[in-house]
């Protein structure tokens, strides 16, 4: 796995609430792109035994902006302005891929589609995350 991408993995997971929770592993990166696997845990589910809809949106919110912290080399932290989601089948327990696109990214403003595919390779959720582009405020050793 790429070092930066490594660091910044450790510090989503010791400094966000969010980055205990999914176990992302490295898949992929070209630009504008990155792909990820992911995890739900029991913690995730609703009483009906699948995946709770905010917590799909959640793991989407950390995928897209972890592809802008990325490729910004930790410089740039994303502040959500509208995500958007459609969830298409339910996921339950378990391993899934996440993946993200740059879709358009200006100096303020950016927009990401993300999207969770189940085991099955099946395309579970559709998330556009649409952020305002700021400055770093936790500093990440980069060297």
């Amino acid at each position: 796995m790429n070092k930066l991408f490594e660091k910044i993995l450790t510090f989503h997971r010791e400094k966000g609430g969010t980055g205990k929770l999914y176990n992302f592993r490295f898949i992929e990166h070209k630009k504008g792109y990155l792909k990820l696997e992911g995890e739900f845990s029991n913690q995730s589910l609703n009483p009906g035994g699948s995946v709770q809809g905010g917590m799909m949106n959640s793991m989407l919110d950390d995928v897209t902006s972890l592809l802008i912290i990325y490729e910004s080399g930790g410089k740039t932290y994303p502040n959500s302005t509208n995500l958007h989601s459609i969830h298409h089948r339910p996921l339950f327990l378990g391993k899934v891929t996440a993946r993200a696109q740059l879709l358009k990214k200006g100096k303020n403003i950016a927009t990401v589609m993300g999207e969770i595919y189940n085991s099955d390779g099946k395309l579970a959720t559709t998330l556009i995350h649409t952020m305002v582009l700021s400055k770093t405020l936790n500093k990440l050793k980069t060297k």
